[in-house]
C-alpha cells in the first residue's frame, strides 16, 4: 500500500526522524541513468547534508578533474521502514556549474526502481532531512494521488530547485522567524549567555557573546552536520552603533577555514609564522603575528611577502576549470605558503544555509548584555560560485589573525584564525535576493 496524501507522507517522515522536508518535481531526464538534476549552481549543497567533498584520485581519470563528488547518508523510506541506499552521492560539475544526485538505487533492494528508472514527467522526489544529517527519500509515481496533490499546491516556499513542505501545522518559516526575532527585540536588554549541547543556557562573559546570546534566545543548539540554524535560516548577529543607521561596526566574518595545503599545512602554523610572520607591532615581547588584508591578485603584502591568487579558475567565465586547484597565498618565489583547495573550502562555505538572517545588536556592560534591533536583513539563494565571484571582485578578502607567543620555559602557544570577510554593505552580492524587514 503506497502513500496517498501529503499528510501521510509528513507523518511517515516525522516518524523516521525528519525535521525538514523538501520536494522536487522530476523531469524526464531525472532518473537513475541520467542522474537527478539539483540545480544550475551549488546551492543544493547548502540544503542537503553531505560528507567530505573529494575529486577523482585515479591518475587515469585526468578528464574528471573538473568534477567532484560527496557521499550522502541516504535511505529510502516506506510503510515497511527505512532502507539504506549506501551508494547515494552528489556529483558536482563546476564548469556548468550544476549538481546532480546519483547512486540512489544501487545496493538497495527496496528502492523505488519503478519510479526512478523511467522518464515519466510529473514524478515527485521527496527528501527528508534529520538532525543527524541523514537524507530520507520517497519517490511518487506520476499517476499517484500524492504526486497529483503536490502539483496542485501553490503556497510552498521555494528553496533552490526544491519546494519545502512543512512538517508541522504552522505558517511559513519566514513569518515564524520574524515573529521570534520580534519577541527577542521586545525584550530589550538580555544578559549574555550561551546554550550548551544539553539545552541549558549559562552566563557567558567573553566579549563575543552576541551571537551565542541570540542563538540561546532562539533555542539553537549545534546539530550533527552543519552550523546552528533556525527553521532552515542561518542566524548571523553583527554589532552596530545604533539601530537606525543600520551600519555594521566591523566587517562580516563569513567563515574561518584552516588551510588544506601549502607550507602552513605541511610544516605547521609555528614554522609558518617563523617564515612569514613579523614581530608584534605594539611591542609585545615574544610574540610573532601574521595579519593584513589579502585581496585577489593584490600586490605582495609589505609585512609578509605573500599575495592571494586563484588556480584552476576561469575568471572571465566565472567557472572552476580544475577542482584540484583553489585559493593560494604565494611568496615571491611562487611557492605556496598556504592553500585552500576547492573541495575543502567548498565544504566550509556550504555550512552557510540557503537562507540567512542578519540581526543587528548593541552591547553594554556591566554585566555584559545585548539588545537586538528591529531591522533584519534577510538574504536568500547563495552558492560557492557567488563566493568566488565576490572574491575576484575584492569584495571578499582574507583577513587572518594568527599569532604565536613564546614565553620563557614554556612551550610555544599559537592562535589561529583565518578569516574570510566582507563589508556588510556588500553582502547582497552573495545572494539572489536580499530584503530589509522592520519587525
Amino acid at each position: 500500500m503506497s502513500i496517498e496524501t501529503t499528510g501521510e507522507l509528513t507523518r511517515l517522515m516525522s516518524t523516521c526522524g525528519a525535521k525538514r522536508l523538501y520536494a522536487k518535481a522530476l523531469a524526464p531526464n531525472d532518473n537513475s541513468k541520467n542522474q537527478v538534476y539539483l540545480g544550475g549552481d551549488f546551492s543544493a549543497l547548502n540544503i542537503l547534508p553531505h560528507q567530505e567533498i573529494t575529486t577523482d584520485s585515479d591518475s587515469k581519470a585526468g578528464s574528471k578533474r573538473d568534477r567532484a563528488k560527496a557521499k550522502i547518508n541516504f535511505a529510502w523510506v516506506d510503510e515497511d521502514g527505512v532502507h539504506e541506499a549506501p551508494n547515494g552521492q552528489l556529483i558536482l560539475y563546476p564548469k556548468y556549474p550544476e549538481v546532480r544526485f546519483s547512486g540512489f538505487l544501487l545496493g538497495c533492494r527496496q528502492a523505488p526502481n519503478d519510479v526512478m528508472t523511467v522518464r515519466d514527467p510529473n514524478r515527485v522526489l521527496f527528501l527528508g532531512i534529520t538532525n543527524s544529517g541523514k537524507v530520507l527519500g520517497y519517490a511518487a509515481a506520476a499517476s499517484s494521488s500524492l504526486a497529483k496533490e503536490f502539483t496542485t499546491r501553490t503556497r510552498l516556499e521555494e528553496v533552490g530547485v526544491f519546494r519545502e513542505i512543512p512538517l508541522k501545522t504552522r505558517g511559513d518559516t519566514r513569518s515564524e522567524l520574524l515573529a521570534a526575532l520580534r519577541e527577542i527585540y521586545l525584550k530589550h536588554w538580555i544578559e549574555s549567555k550561551k546554550l550548551g549541547s544539553s539545552g541549558v543556557a549559562k552566563p557567558y562573559r567573553a566579549r563575543n557573546g552576541g551571537g551565542y546570546t541570540l542563538e540561546a534566545e532562539l533555542g539553537i543548539t549545534p546539530n550533527g552536520y552543519a552550523e546552528p540554524d533556525y527553521l532552515g535560516w542561518e542566524i548571523k548577529q553583527y554589532s552596530v552603533r545604533d539601530f537606525e543607521k543600520f551600519r555594521a561596526k566591523t566587517p562580516v566574518t563569513l567563515f574561518t577555514p584552516e588551510p588544506s595545503g601549502g607550507y602552513y599545512k605541511q610544516a605547521g602554523v609555528i614554522p609558518f609564522l617563523d617564515r612569514y610572520g613579523y614581530p608584534d607591532r605594539n611591542g609585545k615581547a615574544n610574540r610573532i603575528n601574521f595579519g593584513g588584508v589579502y585581496s585577489f591578485n593584490s600586490d605582495f603584502h609589505k609585512d609578509t611577502g605573500l599575495r592571494l591568487i586563484l588556480t584552476g579558475y576561469d575568471n572571465t567565465k566565472g567557472v572552476i576549470t580544475d577542482m584540484t586547484g583553489g585559493l593560494m597565498l604565494i611568496d615571491r618565489n611562487q611557492e605556496p605558503a598556504a592553500t585552500w583547495a576547492y573541495p575543502s573550502i567548498l565544504e566550509h562555505w556550504n555550512r552557510k544555509h540557503a537562507r540567512a538572517a542578519y540581526v543587528p545588536s548593541l552591547f553594554r556592560t556591566p554585566p555584559p548584555e545585548y539588545r537586538y534591533g528591529p531591522k533584519i536583513l534577510l538574504c536568500e539563494g547563495t552558492d560557492f560560485t557567488r563566493f568566488l565571484w565576490a572574491l575576484t571582485q575584492s569584495a571578499i578578502y582574507l583577513d587572518p589573525a594568527i599569532k604565536v607567543i613564546r614565553e620563557p620555559n614554556k612551550p610555544p602557544e599559537s592562535k589561529r584564525r583565518n578569516q574570510f570577510r566582507i563589508k556588510h554593505k556588500q553582502l547582497n552580492s552573495l545572494y539572489d535576493r536580499t530584503e530589509i524587514v522592520r519587525l
